[in-house]
């Protein structure tokens, strides 16, 4: 994966989970009652820290 893509893309899913967590679209607000929506948002956040945490390190390379 290009390493500016796979920056891009991890920012996007951090973007997006902290958007969807805060704009309370889909009630990802009360995500702690329902486990499922609980562990997909993390889910995302995390893939999207792992892709930024690659490509940062394809950078220094």
């Amino acid at each position: 994966m290009n390493k500016w893509l796979g920056i891009l893309a991890g920012l996007i899913l951090v973007a997006v989970t902290i958007y969807l967590a805060g704009m309370n679209i889909w009630g990802f607000r009360y995500a702690a009652i329902s486990v499922f929506k609980g562990m997909l948002i993390w889910i995302v956040f995390f893939i999207g820290l792992l892709l930024i945490i690659l490509g940062i390190t394809d950078l220094k390379d």
